[in-house]
């Protein structure tokens, strides 16, 4: 049987830390930035990570 391919599209948006949680960038983040309060423009440019069964769908298209 063949190996599992990793998806490319997905491992461009995301990395796997050294413990093996995946961190994602934050949506909203491109433009309009004018119009967003300081506090949210903080929260946007900070990474956050994926977990719950999101999490372990991420990991096994990564297949690392």
């Amino acid at each position: 049987m063949p190996k599992q391919k990793t998806h490319k599209g997905l491992s461009k948006r995301v990395k796997i830390t050294a413990s093996g949680k995946v961190k994602r960038k934050r949506s909203c983040g491109s433009h309009l930035m004018s119009t967003k309060n300081a506090k949210r423009r903080r929260r946007i440019g900070s990474s956050t990570l994926v977990t719950g069964a999101p999490g372990k769908l991420v990991r096994t298209k990564l297949c690392k």
